[in-house]
């Protein structure tokens, strides 16, 4: 059996001295002209959230949080991938691989994760059980760093099938969003003996002319949606798909580009009324950039829009497996359920939710977890 590693989050002290003397020696940007958010993270904002990191704000809590769960690393075509991997005190639970995206982290899932696994514990049925696989994608967090070209979604995806062979799992089930997501949809075409159903809340579609040519309200809605993230929201996109190196010294130097970089996003693509702290804890957001930080991922976890972002715009493949989606108002490319027929032949779920918005799980996590258990009944025997 190929080798499988145990694995601990922890930082040294000396890492964790060195961010405080960062923090508290960086030179600063004059501050934004306009009194809101449209050139990016306000400067009093930073510098309050930065000034906590420095003088308030505890590792250490994160690290044992991450580490009460299972960790591992295995080594697959080369590369080291990083892992959680929790199994459910229920024997004939579904198996589940979760794969985050940018510029999420596994802690995307840290609040659905334990009533998934086991939710009798949670006031769930043991019929809705999961055995969990949470992998760190390549360049991200403490999985490796590809040292050459060729780590895309395709790549990982096939990765991904090996890493659940390799834990004994002959079949299984796939979610994503963001990158996770892309990840997901490709496991849908290279992975199809074991992986037996897919699901998506950022489905990625290559809509034919036909369809295109008649939308109604909600997908005329769906449209100006998708091109508001073309014509404003895609500027970091640009720079990490065609220079993830430049952009790559300043993220693994400065704590305050790092953490102005990831949390802007949080701020514009979740459902958080204007302001990233009315949806998620400031603890919650300096644990997610800590784990681009702590590893030096600004460069590294930039490459897979190098290796992989122009396939957003390629035609893709139909998928023949069951599949199921679902669309959070404020997802970055909503999709209509007619627009998802089109590519998965096996649409068996589909449904609009009413809040939420790119980190679904998590922005809501219960709303999350009830759309899994909705949707992988449906291959459950």
């Amino acid at each position: 059996m190929s080798d499988i590693r145990t694995f601990n989050y922890h930082a040294s002290d000396a890492e964790l001295d060195d961010l405080r003397q960062r923090l508290n020696s960086s030179r600063w940007a004059e501050p934004e002209t306009p009194d809101d958010w449209s050139q990016g993270v306000p400067l009093a904002y930073l510098r309050e959230l930065c000034g906590y990191w420095a003088d308030g704000y505890d590792w250490r809590r994160c690290e044992t949080a991450l580490n009460q769960y299972p960790q591992f690393v295995t080594k697959i075509d080369g590369l080291d991938i990083q892992f959680m991997h929790i199994r459910s005190p229920h024997e004939d639970a579904l198996p589940l691989v979760m794969t985050h995206g940018w510029p999420g982290s596994v802690l995307e899932f840290m609040k659905v994760v334990g009533p998934l696994s086991d939710p009798t514990a949670h006031g769930g049925s043991a019929s809705d059980a999961f055995h969990i696989v949470c992998p760190t994608l390549p360049g991200f967090g403490y999985s490796g760093k590809p040292t050459a070209p060729g780590w895309n979604i395709e790549r990982i995806g096939r990765a991904w099938g090996e890493l659940m062979a390799r834990l004994g799992y002959s079949s299984y089930v796939a979610q994503g969003g963001d990158w996770g997501s892309l990840v997901t949809l490709a496991m849908g075409v290279s992975e199809t003996e074991h992986c037996a159903m897919l699901h998506s809340n950022m489905p990625v579609l290559s809509l034919s002319e036909e369809i295109l040519a008649n939308p109604d309200a909600t997908e005329r809605k769906y449209l100006a949606r998708s091109q508001n993230y073309w014509d404003v929201e895609c500027g970091y996109s640009k720079e990490q798909s065609t220079r993830p190196q430049t952009v790559g010294y300043g993220l693994v130097d400065s704590p305050i580009a790092q953490a102005a970089w990831v949390v802007e996003k949080f701020w514009s693509w979740s459902d958080c009324n204007g302001h990233p702290e009315n949806i998620f804890s400031r603890d919650e957001l300096l644990d997610n950039i800590m784990l681009y930080w702590l590893p030096a991922a600004g460069a590294s976890s930039a490459r897979i829009y190098w290796e992989s972002f122009a396939s957003l715009l390629q035609p893709q493949p139909q998928i023949h497996i069951p599949v199921a989606v679902s669309i959070y108002p404020l997802e970055l490319f909503p999709a209509s359920r007619r627009w998802c027929e089109e590519r998965f032949t096996k649409l068996v779920h589909y449904n609009e939710l009413d809040r939420g918005g790119h980190f679904a799980a998590f922005e809501q996590p219960e709303l999350f977890i009830n759309e899994l258990r909705t949707s992988f009944a449906h291959v459950r025997t």
